[in-house]
């Protein structure tokens, strides 16, 4: 019986080309699987056919939008996932979402290889493979870009020798992966971080030094789930995709950072996340309100440490679940309103209004009515600051 790969199918040149070039280095059979996480582009019917004109036995094309917003991007959210404080995971949240289709194809089809379309100096190959092993430890992982040197020269030699039907036209001067949580965009004259990004690097938001109205939002969260804004119930996708749209056009969720790769290199980086930046900001917020001091202080080194973990690639892992576990029981009391002004490049809360607040007014004021014993707090100090002052006392002898 001929030996079937799953290629992770995007309908660009590379992955076009790979179909037949897996075929001739291996003998395999090819199914291509598209999985559409809101990056835009093509149809995915249009996709489907050209994967089957350049070789392909088989093509599936998955509309995962809603499936990556609510699995993937929501605990993101709920987690306030930022790699090294900065990056929302905009790429390596699409990866497992894209690796379970990729597998959940390779057991429909019995293949025993799963392929992708990696370079051998990224993040993504680790994310891919460390998947596709804790899912189906039994499958296979091939990349040729990394394992059969298909450099682009010779992905447009064979394009042509073959007669693809794919247009082999100059590349663009950057590498760019989007889906509808952000925008990552890499390479090129980026790679000499001296060099200020252009505005033609961004897509997805405007200049925010263009002079422009404010936009006023509020975001409604319910146990750390956004379902409305301004008052419209949204599912997660909406929201994001809402929030992508009028964040953006204020220039909000513009990143430029240099950030610490899994393979050991440092790599300069330009992200563009307006929606993630504009939940999380506002997540992040009603959390201050509605989450108790101990639980809050623990939960920033549990979000740091989730944050690691998916950027590495370990979605799938023991440790994830167990905190995934954490952060749903965290966002419990996580439910609201928070109102925001989008405004050049910011997206700054102005208002909060919560009935699981824990802030109390009468506690809180300095005015008249004040609830707050503060004749207690002489003794709270002192029994407080002992431990410090016993060592004080026999450290300065």
């Amino acid at each position: 019986m001929t030996e079937r790969v799953v290629l992770a199918y995007s309908g660009g040149l590379d992955t076009s080309v790979a179909i037949g070039w897996i075929a001739e280095e291996t003998g395999a059979e090819v199914i291509a699987v598209a999985v559409d996480v809101g990056q835009g582009g093509e149809d995915l019917d249009v996709i489907r056919k050209r994967a089957l004109a350049c070789g392909a036995v088989e093509a599936e094309v998955a509309d995962a939008k809603d499936e990556f917003a609510e699995e993937y991007c929501l605990p993101a959210i709920k987690a306030n996932a930022l790699y090294m404080d900065r990056y929302p995971l905009v790429s390596a949240l699409s990866r497992p979402t894209i690796v379970k289709h990729l597998v959940a194809a390779a057991k429909k089809h019995g293949a025993t290889t799963v392929a992708h379309g990696c370079t051998g100096k990224g993040n993504d190959q680790v994310r891919f493979e460390a998947g596709i092993s804790s899912l189906a430890p039994d499958l296979k992982c091939i990349a040729p870009v990394r394992d059969y040197a298909m450099t682009r020269d010779k992905a447009i030699a064979f394009c042509e020798a073959k007669g693809l039907p794919i247009a082999t036209t100059k590349k663009s001067p950057y590498s760019i992966d989007q889906n509808v949580f952000g925008r990552a965009v890499e390479t090129g004259f980026l790679e000499d971080i001296w060099n200020a990004p252009i505005e033609d690097v961004y897509d997805y938001t405007a200049n925010p030094a263009t002079p422009r109205d404010a936009d006023e939002v509020v975001i409604t969260f319910e146990a750390g789930v956004p379902v409305a804004i301004d008052g419209q119930a949204v599912t997660v996708l909406q929201a994001i995709q809402q929030l992508n749209e009028r964040a953006g056009a204020q220039g909000i969720g513009r990143i430029d950072m240099v950030e610490d790769r899994l393979v050991g290199i440092k790599s300069r980086e330009i992200y563009e996340a307006p929606g993630a930046i504009a939940l999380i900001t506002a997540h992040q917020e009603l959390e201050s309100v509605t989450v108790e001091r101990e639980l809050a202080r623990y939960k920033r080194q549990v979000e740091q440490r989730w944050s690691e973990l998916v950027y590495d690639g370990l979605w799938f892992s023991p440790l994830k679940r167990a905190l995934d576990g954490f952060i749903a029981e965290a966002n419990e009391h996580v439910s609201g309103d928070i109102r925001m002004t989008l405004h050049g490049g910011r997206a700054v809360v102005t208002g909060r209004k919560s009935a699981k607040s824990l802030y109390d007014f009468n506690l809180a004021t300095y005015d008249t009515g004040d609830t707050f014993d503060q004749s207690l707090s002489k003794g709270f100090i002192e029994i407080f600051g002992l431990s410090s002052k016993i060592a004080a006392k026999r450290d300065l002898v």
